[in-house]
Order: C-alpha cells, then structure tokens, then sequence
C-alpha cells in the first residue's frame, strides 16, 4: 500500500485540493464578517490562512486510517476513534486560530481581531469537528477501496500462479505417455524388424529434440505443432507400414496462428492406437485447420472398429487436452467428439491469434 498521500503525487491534485481550501476560506471570512461585524480584509487574512492550514490537519486522517485492521475498519470502536480525533483535532485548530488572531492584532489594521474571533469560536469548533470527521470519512472509503482492489489483485496472481501450476502438471503427464507408446512400439519391432526399428530410433531422437524446445513455451505456432504430428505420424508408419496413412487438409493462413505445444500430440495417439491399430486393413488419419471468424478449428479424424473394445487411454488423453485448453482459455476454447460407429472425429476450437 502507498506511503504518501495520493493527493501529493500529483501537482495538479494537489492545487486543486488547495483551490478548495481557498474557497472555503473566502466562506468562512465571510461567516466571520457577519457574526462579528468589522474590516472585511482583516477577516480574509485571517480566515483563509486558517483554511488552508486545516486542509492539511484533514490530509493527517489518511495516515492514520490506514493504520487500522482491514477486520476492525467499522463499528463502535471506528467511531470512537473518529469522535476523539475529531475533537482533539478541532481543539488544535482553533487554539491556532486564537494564536493568529493575536499575532494579526499587531498590525493596526487588524485591531480587534481576537473580540471578533471569540465571537465565532463555538460555531468554529463545531464547523472543525465535522470537516475533520467528513474528511476521515472519506479517507475510510478510499483505504477500504484501495485495499480491496489489492486483494482482488492478489487473488488473480495466485489463480495465475495455479493455472501455470496446473499446466506444468499436464504437460508433464503427456511427455511420459507418449514416451512409453514409442518404446514399447520399438520393443515390438526389435525382434521382427530391427532396420525398422533402427529408423523409428532415429525419428523418435528428432521428436523428442523437438519436443522438448516446444514444452518449454507457452504457445506455438501451428506450423510447428504439425511437424511434430507428421514426424510422429512417420514414427508410427514404420510399425504399421502400408495400414496407417496421414492426410492433412491445412489451409495456410492458419500455420502462424498460435497453440499450445503438443495439443494434438494425445489426439493423434488415440486416432492411431484406438482407431487405426484395431483395423487389419488399416486407415487414414486426417488432420484439418481452418480459420472461423475469430476462431481456430483444429479436427483429427480416423475410422475405426465398431465393434472395437472400450479403452481408457482414449479418455484420459481427451480429458488432459480439455484441462489444457481450459487453463490456456477458460470457457473461449472448446473441444467436441463426434463418434460414430465406424469413425471418431474431434474438433477443437480456439481463439485464432498470431503466434509469438
């Protein structure tokens, strides 16, 4: 919370406060002049002086009411507090009042001036005590303000804080998964096919590089997503050769646009182990962009067994890419599943912005 007045980090506040201060000192010469009659140029010297002086006593309540527990800034022990500081600091004033009037009554042209004041001094008292508490008042509403956009400042940084969390956490669940599907499709060729084995070696070298620069930001341009989906596409050609085929529909001015990395990466796994693999004549998996209006549409769609068995992989890869999207987004993302009998489609929608 700040330390100085927000009414002295601004000239231009401050002159205007004090442009009050003026006029309020013209209003109270004027008061003066008509409870105790006599030069009206004595009462302005003395009373805007006094005003101005008081402007700054009210500026004093700030200091204090910032003072006060955000739990404690009400009920019977505020006001309390408001009835003795405002007392206390309308008794200073007019003490200092008294004072000035006798050092005016120096000059002969301000003969006279402490009578004059004495006969203003209860309704001077009073006006002090309310100006003081006004001022407190509005010094009150203005720290409790304060204090609340604090908080709701502190409450964003934190949500901030746990979506960042929350994202680490998913995309340390994809990595490993993927990792495993790929040596255990290594492990299958090893014995039956060791130069396929040996390539998919190698592919799988350059999508983990790859990979792991990508992990490492927020976003990504699309180009870049789909070469990691082509390269794993290949990967996996080399274990299903002639049966898995990759088509992709992507319309160019979608590859600069900005995704999370390795959105697809768990869509494409589940088109090839849950879709293709299940089909001994095999299938395509098609990926399409396109822009609409202000959005991005993404689609990974793949035949599959109707009579295949039900896998958890498929959901659990599903429900990763929703959390993502959903912490990268909130509620401008989507993600659909349209499953038929013998096709599975699923369509993601994100907001269309240019990739850093």
């Amino acid at each position: 919370m700040r330390t100085v007045h927000p009414l002295l980090e601004r000239p231009a506040r401050l002159i205007g406060y004090l442009a009050l201060a003026v006029a309020f000192g013209a209003l109270l010469a004027l008061l003066l002049d008509a409870v105790a009659p006599g030069q009206r140029k004595a009462a302005f010297a003395f009373a805007v002086p006094m005003a101005v002086l008081y402007s700054f006593q009210c500026l004093s309540a700030w200091y204090s009411v910032r003072q006060l527990p955000a739990e404690r800034a009400g009920g019977a022990r505020l006001g309390l507090l408001l009835s003795v500081a405002s007392l206390v600091s309308s008794t200073i004033w007019v003490t200092i009042g008294y004072g000035w009037a006798l050092l005016l009554e120096r000059s002969p042209a301000f003969s006279g001036m402490p009578q004059r004041y004495r006969g203003i001094l209860p309704i001077l008292f009073l006006l002090g005590v309310f100006l003081f508490a006004f001022a407190t008042l509005l010094h009150l509403l203005f720290v409790v303000v304060e204090r609340s956009r604090a908080a709701e400042r502190r409450a964003l940084e934190l949500q901030v804080h746990a979506r960042e969390a929350e994202l680490k956490a998913l995309k340390a669940q994809l990595d490993p998964h993927f990792l495993f599907n790929s040596l255990n499709s290594v492990s299958a060729l090893i014995g039956s096919d060791a130069p396929a084995a040996r390539r998919m070696c190698y592919l799988m070298s350059g999508f983990f590089r790859k990979s792991l620069g990508l992990g490492q930001k927020a976003q990504v341009p699309l180009s870049e997503e789909l070469y990691l989906a082509e390269t794993y596409l290949a990967i996996e050609e080399v274990r299903f050769g002639d049966r898995l085929k990759a088509d992709l529909k992507v319309r160019e001015e979608t590859l600069t646009l900005a995704v999370p990395p390795l959105v697809l990466q768990p869509l494409i796994e589940n088109a090839v182990h849950h879709g293709i693999a299940h089909l001994l004549e095999g299938g395509t998996v098609t990926i399409s962009a396109a822009r609409r209006d202000e959005f991005l549409e993404l689609a990974i769609e793949n035949p599959c067994d109707p009579e295949r068995p039900a896998s958890r992989g498929a959901g659990v890869g599903l429900a990763n890419v929703r959390s993502r999207l959903e912490a990268v987004y909130g509620h401008r993302a989507r993600l659909d599943v349209e499953s038929a009998p013998d096709r599975h489609r699923v369509r993601l929608l994100v907001p269309a912005v240019p990739a850093p």
